[in-house]
């Protein structure tokens, strides 16, 4: 049976030019630190990709940090701040933050104090969009770099998350990009790494492979490739519309990352939905699942007022570039068919 991946927002597979660039990097044995020809051979390549990434995020290169994921890029932006946050962000940010801004039953998140808050682009879960007020401390771009024409220098945000696998790059390597002249105290102290920001040694491997598919991501915005998936995210929720009609398009009327799909069917079970379509040779995700494994009601959907129930009836289907009309025809079939069991049990 052959397997169809619907959960980009997940993560992504591999660009070839990013598993180009590591396959490179593997061939250096310098330490970027060293002084000699090979060490500089490997700083060369580290430099290199942080100006692949500034580039594409619209960023200066100093401002780049790199680091081992999005997560610890949020670490080491809040660690010893008390921002504001809302229940919709992801838990690398709720970590470190109050979640007590208000969010409506669209999605949508009231900020008054810029300064004080951070406040995500797009929601990993329904793929909803915000608007950033001008002064924002940090703002979770995970899941809008390379989806989205965002430009840091214009975001109007003193700092910013990232991560190279969700523009199909490698797992393991994210960074923090911040405004020129903001101080960051360095959580992993030692040998001054990143400008005395994050100290270790480079995942010089990992770094070849971000700055890679930065580069081919932002190419592909710049070629239309998402205008092309959210045609196919549009057919897939007229599908269900049309045969399921008491499933609700999470936030259909607001504006949303162009490949994300969240359904929710009073009474039927996130859980069992992606455990169905597994079997069917599909791959999602359920509104929500908690880092031991058990799968909850989707903190976001409680955040927008759905209730217990419901917030725990919604699945999430991301697509990607390689996405074709035919996966997503296979997949509403297949979907529509369990739908109609999952009725037929239920009456």
């Amino acid at each position: 049976m052959t397997r169809i991946y619907l959960d980009y927002n997940a993560t992504t597979p591999l660009r070839e030019e990013a598993r180009a660039a590591m396959s490179a990097a593997m061939d250096l044995c310098g330490n970027p630190s060293s002084v000699h020809a090979e060490g500089r051979a490997a700083k060369s390549l580290v430099e290199k990709a942080r100006a692949q990434i500034a580039s594409a995020f619209g960023a200066d290169g100093n401002d780049v940090i790199f680091t081992s994921s999005a997560t610890e890029a949020a670490a080491l932006a809040m660690a010893g701040t008390a921002l504001q946050s809302a229940g919709i962000e992801h838990d690398a940010v709720l970590a470190w933050s109050t979640g007590d801004l208000p969010c409506n039953a669209n999605g949508i998140v009231t900020v008054s104090k810029p300064a004080n808050s951070t406040l995500q682009i797009a929601n990993s879960e329904t793929g909803i969009l915000q608007t950033l007020p001008e002064g924002l401390a940090l703002s979770d771009m995970t899941q809008g770099f390379g989806k989205l024409p965002v430009a840091f220098n214009w975001a109007g945000c003193t700092m910013a998350l990232i991560s190279a696998h969700k523009l199909g790059g490698p797992k393991g390597i994210g960074a923090l990009v911040v405004k020129r002249g903001t101080d960051i105290a360095a959580q992993i102290k030692g040998g001054g790494q990143e400008m005395g920001r994050r100290s270790g040694t480079e995942n010089i491997i990992g770094i070849a492979g971000f700055g890679a598919a930065a580069e081919a991501a932002q190419r592909d915005l710049e070629q239309g490739v998402w205008s092309r998936v959210s045609t196919l995210r549009d057919r897939l929720e007229k599908a269900i519309a049309q045969g399921a009609q008491d499933t609700i398009c999470i936030g259909a009327k607001e504006k949303r990352l162009p490949n994300t799909s969240c359904l929710l069917t009073p009474g039927w079970k996130g859980e069992t939905q992606v455990m169905q379509m597994d079997l069917a040779g599909f791959a999602i995700s359920a509104g929500s699942a908690c880092s031991s494994g058990k799968v909850k009601a989707s903190r976001v959907l409680l955040s927008m007022g759905y209730s217990e129930s419901d917030a725990a009836s919604a699945i999430r289907v991301s697509l990607g570039p390689q996405t074709t009309e035919a996966e997503i025809d296979a997949f509403a079939a297949a979907w529509l068919a369990a739908h109609n069991k999952f009725r037929a049990r239920a009456a």
